[in-house]
């Protein structure tokens, strides 16, 4: 029933922008802290931002000062803002929900079908 569906997602030169949105369904999205995942070829799954159901954020310091992750509670939506990007953002990018902010990301229950972004330099 719970659906993350990803979207904005495409190729962009070093130094452009992106903007990620994820459509939830299924859920009540307001108690549910949500997340962006990224995976590169050969790598593990690793976080990049989360929002809690309070606002507060968190970021990876690889993207701190460069990503920024919103919600619209009253839209069921997530964002991400994708600035000043570089090529090693090249990666499928994942939405996820849960009802806490886990730090590992094995740990989130829900999960969108990922949208590839792909940074050229």
């Amino acid at each position: 029933q719970v659906q993350l569906v990803e979207s904005g997602g495409g190729s962009v030169q070093a130094g452009g922008s992106l903007r990620l949105s994820c459509a939830a369904s299924g859920y009540t999205f307001s108690n549910y802290c949500m997340g962006w995942f990224r995976q590169a070829p050969g790598k593990e799954r690793e976080g990049v931002a989360s929002i809690d159901i309070d606002g507060s954020t968190s970021y990876a310091d690889s993207v701190k000062g460069r990503f920024t992750i919103s919600r619209d509670n009253a839209k069921n939506a997530l964002y991400l803002q994708m600035n000043s990007l570089k090529p090693e953002d090249t990666a499928m990018y994942y939405c996820a929900a849960d009802r806490f902010c886990y730090y590992s990301v094995y740990l989130w229950k829900y999960w969108g079908q990922g949208t590839q972004v792909t940074v050229s330099s």
